[in-house]
């Protein structure tokens, strides 16, 4: 026989049911990240490529004031450390024992800062053509592997010896120029170095015992900008061209797209997958910037405004301690994106 349940405890197990689920406007708001931005003291300085050291402090460098400067999220407060006139500093890298690593785009060089004693060691390129030291990032031993973008090459800086050691990516034909203008650069889980080739349609990687290089070919005039790896060793690219983000399957080749939210007027650029395998992206081709993300197990997108408007958010930084992507923006500002909670992809 059936059991009935009396229509009155029907009513009250839908009415506990329904305060245990979140409302339309909470399930919402838990998909989406809390923006917030501080302005950089600096005027017209491009403040840009945040990271956070380990003392707390986010680091940022000022593309067009030469200067490695940080924010201290709690106070406010900013500090700022002068570099050589004309280093043209383009991305900056916070070490573990606090000192900080600087591209020298416009002088051909990386640089490091100890902020204690506000001394700078210069550690030239090998090569006078690799002139524009452009994102630089550390593998798990704590050497840095670089982009050279104008130059062509593809570089790691072993910090023991101070060695640099450059690969030259492919030369191409184009109304952009010969550069395959190597751009954005990531490591793997294999410390593997993996670069989005801005001048062609292809993303390269670098074996890094031997140094050979390897390319993997992506649509028909897509343009890689930066990309980043998840968890299963994919590579997510966006296509600044044409307004998709992808996903390169090195094992197979395989590449599937996703057209972003603004379609071919997104322009995307900065670029972070956090630690549930969500990919982060910033559309910069709409005024206000729209902070896109992207969660592949459900395939569906997100899309808030930054505030400040952005201009051009180019690069970001994931801290997986705070579930937080950090971000600088044309409009003279340092930003934190505080990211709802998510589970990897592979549970």
């Amino acid at each position: 026989m059936r059991a009935l349940i009396p229509p009155f405890a029907l009513a009250v197990t839908t009415a506990a049911i329904a305060l245990l689920l979140p409302s339309p406007a909470d399930a919402q708001a838990s998909t989406e990240p809390e923006l917030q931005e501080w302005t950089v003291p600096y005027p017209g300085s491009r403040p840009r490529d945040p990271m956070l050291g380990p003392d707390g402090q986010v680091w940022f460098v000022g593309q067009v004031s030469d200067y490695v400067a940080s924010l201290d999220p709690e106070t406010g407060s900013f500090e700022r450390f002068d570099l050589p006139e004309g280093a043209g500093p383009h991305n900056v890298i916070a070490d573990a024992d606090g000192t900080l690593w600087y591209a020298g785009n416009r002088n051909n060089h990386i640089g490091h800062l100890d902020p204690e004693t506000r001394e700078i060691r210069r550690y030239d390129m090998p090569d006078a053509a690799a002139r524009d030291p452009h994102t630089l990032t550390f593998d798990s031993r704590g050497d840095i592997w670089f982009t050279v973008q104008g130059g062509n090459f593809i570089g790691k800086l072993t910090k023991r010896t101070g060695d640099v050691r450059l690969v030259e990516a492919p030369r191409v034909r184009s109304e952009r120029g010969t550069s395959s203008r190597p751009y954005g650069i990531v490591i793997d889980q294999n410390d593997r170095p993996w670069i989005a080739l801005f001048n062609t349609n292809a993303i390269a990687t670098v074996d890094p015992e031997t140094f050979e290089l390897e390319t993997f070919e992506l649509p028909e005039n897509a343009l890689p900008r930066r990309l980043d790896v998840a968890s299963d060793g994919t590579v997510w690219y966006g296509d600044y061209r044409r307004g998709y983000l992808g996903r390169l399957d090195p094992n197979t080749g395989e590449v599937v797209e996703w057209p972003l939210p603004s379609g071919s007027d997104s322009r995307p650029y900065a670029m972070a997958i956090d630690d549930a395998d969500r990919i982060w992206v910033v559309e910069t081709g709409v005024r206000p910037n729209q902070f896109v993300g992207f969660d592949p197990r459900t395939e569906t997108f997100t899309s808030v405004p930054v505030e400040s408007g952005g201009g051009t958010v180019r690069h970001m930084y994931y801290d997986s301690d705070s579930n937080a992507i950090w971000f600088g923006a044309d409009t003279n500002t340092i930003g934190v994106a505080k990211l709802p909670p998510g589970r990897p992809v592979s549970d």
